[in-house]
């Protein structure tokens, strides 16, 4: 029924791959593709996809996965991707990982932790020099309180 992409006349149709969920459109449920989808509308549920835009009047609640993603709307849910780009205009309410890439514009309203993932490399530089001081700061022992005794003098 929906295998062919063929349009009515026969004309084999142009599929780019990038699907568009509009402003008057409002999805409940998850959603998974291969392609990229910029979103205008509300989609109440996870997302797992490869490329997404969220533009001014997109709305979404739930999880993202994305290798890539760009918000300019709102989001509440916890957001992971490789590349983030984050717009003057954006709302985000939920923690945010990302791999790569984070770029956020001055004006975006986030409410929620931006931490960078792990890349599957083992710890970096930095993450080996932080945990050496808290190791040291915790192996170093506090010395013992010193007791004065006073003598009392005989009159």
């Amino acid at each position: 029924m929906f295998k062919s992409l063929y349009s009515p006349d026969g004309k084999k149709i142009n599929h780019s791959g990038r699907s568009y969920v509009g402003e008057t459109m409002q999805l409940e449920g998850d959603l998974r593709t291969s392609g990229s989808i910029d979103v205008a509308g509300l989609i109440n549920g996870n997302m797992f996809v490869s490329e997404m835009t969220v533009v001014d009047t997109g709305s979404i609640r739930g999880e993202i996965e994305a290798a890539t993603i760009e918000i300019n709307g709102h989001v509440e849910g916890k957001i992971s991707a490789d590349t983030v780009i984050i717009g003057k205009t954006a709302v985000i309410k939920g923690d945010i990982f990302f791999k790569n890439t984070l770029k956020t514009e001055e004006g975006a309203d986030i409410d929620g932790y931006i931490k960078r993932a792990n890349n599957g490399k083992s710890n970096t530089e930095e993450d080996i020099a932080i945990e050496e001081i808290v190791e040291r700061s915790e192996s170093i022992k506090k010395p013992k309180p010193i007791h004065v005794v006073q003598q009392k003098k005989a009159v």
